[in-house]
């Protein structure tokens, strides 16, 4: 039997809700016929974006979405998306199959959407291809209550009041599809830039976030934080799961054997390595300043699936896939203190997607239920979490993930996964410094192939667990490839 041990009097700070973040971008079909299909569509929609989505996303309580790239961010020119949709500049989409769009969602539809999803905006600056000024002028046309040239803008265009856009990225992967600078020349671009990213009022102070490394490139962090670390308040990672290592053959969704199932997993644990590794960077080189630590790109990345554009990187999402978030996200929580956001590419119907659509249908993936099984963590406690467990698979990946907090009220949530392919497993969770008397269990669980289709939507889906609950010891038994959520609560019945 596999232990997991919870201390209630430990903690590494409050799980930033954040933490639960979307990235959505102007790639394939995430913003066009995924979340936005505009007013005169005859898929239900209020204001352009599809009521469906929308409603299934409100249910994740998502805190913040980064938008509008990615790449896509570097060659985006945002007064092509204001003003009469009639008169907007069509433009291509030069880094995403080469398609052209009509630039009927701009900053309006953007901010419209955040306000339907209830959810701030995290908005990716043009570096690559704009200038100090074109962002500049970005964030006043947003953020500026008062009388000046881009606020008078913005009422034109019908938006009396400023909505506050709290996060900017200065660039998007600068290393690469940004600009392909090196860490030097990019962090003095990066101080450039800052330093006219303007507040506009004494109570809404924006936070400035730089681009950061490229999975383990902790000479880009160091640098960056070296020479642009007093100029902004955070650095982001990217890192994608990516099972076969190769980005010319990067694995098939659906289809795959034992060996690349447990490689998918060890390369997702990786990420605990590279949040470590960069948070130590930060607080050493930080120039006495707290920078926080954002992945605002990670998630799954395969091969496209057969009959799809190569460039919409349009991919099934299997109960493997739902692992990997497990995994992430019990990483990131046990990471509070450094981590303050992370964004999971994509929201809809591109690579690690929380929905998929089809004409009118609609699907939620596997990854969704883990999302929605987490949500309890926003903004909670952390605790204390370790798993006694053995190694599986022939790597070094342990039978079970787990990570647990405190809300508010004083409930308990411990979310762990099974990792194993074949094996359920009997656990026991000991419970120190908190009296708990009642619990409620939820699992998802299935082969890791097993995914939901059009036809066939909700074959995998989270359905009650058995778990008891005796002396402050829960036990339960874990399917094999599980989620599995524990709430907690010292309210008998609860």
């Amino acid at each position: 039997m596999e232990r997991i041990i919870i201390n209630a009097l430990r903690s590494r700070g409050t799980i930033n809700r954040n933490i639960y973040g979307h990235f959505a971008e102007h790639l394939g079909r995430c913003i066009y016929g995924g979340l936005y299909v505009g007013e005169d569509s005859e898929i239900p929609n209020v204001n352009g974006m599809r009521a469906d989505v929308v409603q299934a996303l409100k249910r994740l309580r998502i805190p913040v979405l980064r938008w509008p790239g990615g790449c896509f961010a570097d060659t985006y020119h945002w007064r092509d998306g204001i003003g009469p949709r009639e008169g907007r500049a069509s433009i291509v989409n030069t880094n995403w199959g080469g398609v052209t769009e009509d630039n009927s969602f701009g900053t309006h539809e953007f901010m419209e959407l955040c306000r339907q999803l209830g959810c701030e905006a995290y908005i990716s600056g043009n570096v690559g291809s704009g200038t100090v000024q074109e962002l500049s002028d970005w964030i006043e046309y947003c953020n500026m209550g008062g009388i000046s040239p881009m606020a008078a803008l913005r009422r034109l265009h019908g938006q009396d009041t400023p909505w506050h856009v709290r996060y900017w990225g200065i660039g998007n992967e600068a290393w690469g599809c940004g600009g392909n600078m090196d860490a030097a020349y990019y962090a003095n671009i990066c101080r450039q830039y800052a330093t006219y990213m303007r507040d506009y009022d004494g109570e809404h102070r924006i936070v400035k976030i730089a681009c950061g490394a490229n999975s383990d490139d902790y000479h880009w962090t160091k640098t960056v934080a070296e020479r642009a670390g007093h100029a902004v308040d955070a650095i982001s990672l990217h890192y994608y799961t990516v099972p076969t290592g190769e980005w010319s053959h990067k694995g098939a969704a659906t289809q795959f054997d034992s060996a690349e199932y447990f490689e998918t997993l060890s390369r997702t644990l990786k990420m605990e390595e590279l949040v470590e590794n960069h948070s130590r960077v930060l607080r050493a080189v930080g120039k006495g300043r707290t920078l926080g630590l954002v992945v605002d790109e990670w998630g799954t990345w395969y091969d496209v699936e057969e009959g799809t554009h190569p460039g919409f990187l349009y991919q099934q999402n299997a109960m493997r896939d739902a692992l990997v978030a497990a995994i992430n996200l019990n990483i990131f929580n046990n990471h509070c203190d450094s981590v303050i956001m992370a964004n999971i590419a994509q929201t809809v119907n591109v690579l690690q997607a929380m929905v998929l659509t089809e004409g009118d249908r609609m699907l939620l993936t596997p990854t969704y239920h883990v999302f929605e099984m987490y949500k309890g963590h926003q903004g909670a406690q952390q605790l204390e979490c370790y798993a006694q467990t053995g190694l599986i698979g022939g790597q070094q990946v342990p039978q079970l993930h787990a990570s647990a907090s405190r809300d508010a009220q004083g409930s308990l949530l411990l979310t762990v996964a099974n990792l194993s392919e074949r094996d359920s497993c009997p656990v026991t969770c000991m419970i120190e410094g908190a009296e708990v008397r009642a619990v409620r269990a939820r699992v998802l669980s299935g082969d890791a192939h097993a995914h939901n289709t059009f036809d066939a939507p909700r074959a995998v889906e989270p359905r009650a667990l058995d778990a008891q609950l005796a002396g402050g010891v829960l036990t339960a038994v874990l399917p094999p490839c599980s989620v599995c959520a524990f709430t907690l609560s010292d309210h008998a019945g609860a």
